[in-house]
């Protein structure tokens, strides 16, 4: 069966513009995979909200992919794809085993709404996001855009915000490796060089965001320091890392998990 539009389900013009090619560079990673699909072991139905492309999504279990960007939902591989926003979910209470959402949370326009939703409509939950009270944050913030950490400072609620929403029982650190596959902004830590590919920075919604204006003349910085070595001068410890904790957590509620119960 396939699942149609939800009627009235809003548009995400970000989405909607930096969606194409996007599942060729947010490659989903197998390490952060296997934490989610530890996470939803034993669900049998799935709500994926903000489900993008599908990435992270458990197999074996019946997903229903929602995400308010027709851009995204079409390159969506899945049969069940509802267009909605994840502050009116279109499904009566307790539908699915486990709601899942991965780095999706702080595009919502009702955060809080959105996570009673979650609750609603699931008996579990697990949310991946980034905790902004955390340090340290990545260098190229710090050195090359600072406007980044307005942003995100903005839009991004703390964990513990995000955990009493929920009523977590379980918040699971995940340290970024160092070749972690999936490219959002933080991937690169240790492959400055990538910044560079516009087409990298196309699939980040921080950069669309923030626009040429901003972020060219950075990446000009960037260049000329790859180029004449500071870059590397000035980040050789982080060179031979294998992971950095730049505070991405899996937050994981309800009936689901190993704290469940």
């Amino acid at each position: 069966m396939t699942a149609s539009s939800a009627g009235s389900a809003p548009a995400t013009a970000l989405y909607d513009r930096i969606g194409a090619g996007y599942r060729d560079v947010r490659r989903p990673d197998p390490r952060l995979a296997a934490l989610i699909r530890d996470a939803l072991s034993g669900a049998r139905t799935v709500v994926n909200v903000g489900a993008g492309a599908g990435s992270y999504e458990p197999e074996g279990a019946e997903v229903t992919a929602v995400d308010p960007s027709r851009v995204m939902l079409e390159q969506h591989p899945g049969r069940r794809k509802v267009l909605a926003g994840a502050e009116r979910l279109p499904f009566a209470d307790g539908t699915f085993d486990a709601a899942m959402a991965v780095l999706t949370v702080h595009h919502w326009s009702d955060r809080r709404r959105g996570l009673t939703e979650l609750r609603r409509v699931a008996r579990g939950q697990a949310v991946f996001t980034w905790d902004p009270d955390h340090s340290p944050e990545l260098w190229l913030i710090e050195e090359y855009l600072p406007e980044i950490r307005t942003l995100e400072h903005g839009r991004f609620a703390s964990v513990a915000e995000t955990a009493e929403a929920l009523g977590a029982h379980t918040v699971v650190p995940f340290p970024i490796p160092h070749d972690f596959t999936d490219g959002f902004q933080i991937a690169y830590w240790r492959r400055p060089e990538a910044f560079l590919d516009p087409v990298v920075r196309q699939a980040s919604s921080t950069f669309a965001q923030l626009g040429p204006a901003v972020v060219e003349p950075a990446m000009e910085r960037l260049r000329a320091d790859l180029a004449s070595g500071a870059w590397h001068r000035r980040h050789a410890g982080l060179l031979g890392r294998e992971s950095v904790d730049y505070g991405y957590r899996l937050i994981v509620a309800g009936d689901i998990g190993p704290g469940a119960g």
